[in-house]
Formats: C-alpha cells, sequence, structure tokens
C-alpha cells in the first residue's frame, strides 16, 4: 500500500486554549495511538488533501522536527458541522509483526458476459474491511467480474486471498449483474411467443 508523508511538529500543550491557538494558525491537532504513549502533534491542514480527499487509501508516515519517522494508519477525523473544517485527526501506529484491520476499495476488473448481453452491473459494496500485516495491505482488491452471467452475483469470498483475512461474512454480496427491463421485457416477449408457438 502506497504511504503518505505528513510533517508535524510534536506538542507540548494539549488544552482547550492550545488547541483553540493552533487551529486559529491553520493547524489541525493531531494524536498518535498505538505506542508506549499517545503522541501529540500538529500539522498543516493541507498535509490532508492526498490522504482524506480521495477514494484512494494510504498508510502515513508521520515526520516530526528530530525526522524520526512513525508509521500509521488514520483512524477518526472530525470535521467543523458548520464550514467542514478539520478539526482533529487520530492516528493509529503500525509495526511490522502486528496485524492492522482497514478498509480498502473494490476495483472491478473484466467483462461479464451477462452486462454485455445488456444486463447492469451494480457496485454494492465499495469497501472491503480486511487484517493484514503492514507489509501485505493491497491499494484495492480486484472484483473479477468476468464469470457474471445476467442475474448472477459476485460474493466476497471471490476476493479472498493468503495475504489477508476478509473481516465480512462469506455471504457479502460484492456486486451483481441485474436484468435491465429491456431484457427483462425481451425475455418476456420471448416466452410469449413460445407460448403461442406451442398452441
Amino acid at each position: 500500500m502506497k504511504s503518505i508523508i505528513i510533517n508535524g511538529s510534536q506538542r507540548e500543550s494539549v488544552g482547550k486554549a492550545a488547541t483553540r491557538a493552533l487551529r486559529n494558525a491553520g493547524q489541525v491537532p493531531c494524536v498518535l495511538y498505538g505506542g508506549d504513549q499517545a503522541l501529540h502533534f500538529a500539522t498543516e491542514e493541507a498535509s490532508f488533501k492526498n490522504l482524506i480527499y480521495t477514494p484512494d487509501v494510504h498508510t502515513v508516515d508521520i515526520v516530526l522536527a528530530d525526522g524520526k519517522k512513525h508509521p500509521a494508519i488514520l483512524q477518526d477525523i472530525q470535521f467543523d458541522p458548520v464550514n467542514d473544517k478539520i478539526l482533529h485527526v487520530d492516528f493509529f501506529r503500525l509495526y511490522e509483526d502486528k496485524e492492522v484491520t482497514i478498509e480498502v476499495p473494490v476495483k472491478i476488473v473484466g467483462k461479464s458476459p451477462g452486462v454485455l448481453s445488456g444486463g447492469t452491473l451494480v457496485l454494492i459494496t465499495r469497501k472491503i474491511k480486511i487484517k493484514a500485516l503492514p507489509k501485505n495491505l493491497p491499494d484495492f482488491l480486484e472484483a473479477d467480474i468476468t464469470p457474471l452471467e445476467m442475474g448472477q452475483k459476485l460474493y466476497v469470498t471471490s476476493l479472498a486471498s493468503d495475504t489477508y483475512k476478509i473481516m465480512h461474512p462469506d455471504n457479502l454480496v460484492v456486486c451483481q449483474v441485474r436484468i435491465s427491463r429491456a431484457a427483462l421485457k425481451a425475455a418476456q416477449d420471448a416466452a410469449k411467443e413460445a407460448k403461442t408457438t406451442k398452441k
């Protein structure tokens, strides 16, 4: 999985007044959890442009003034309900030998015979929650629709891999090829014609 660098400065004061002053200066207060103790730091709001305002999912390398990197993933984010500005961001520290749970997007690949014959592809589950070691985190999960005929569904079990564990029940539907109105009418007309021919 691709990683984004976020440069920040460690916060010594974490009270309400200090937090308000940070926001007034265009900074976003952040906390990195998952270590021996929480690490409080601040960074510019622009740092989150390629992390939040995108359908892609990334890990993060938090780099503070001492130059040390802290690998992490985004855990939670709070927005101002009035102007949508970022108020606070929580991160969770990554360790090479510890699995982490994260949601990754689904990418449709292949050509479905059902779609080619007039069906409509409907993506039902856009993100899948998986558990894996940081080195095995994929940028996305491929959903191959090549086997799907008209009216068939693709289940999450089709996206399984030895490198990660899917954290959903096996009957979760990722996508399906629905019969279009035109195709349904054609089938009904063909059935009526077959009945008439038999008579």
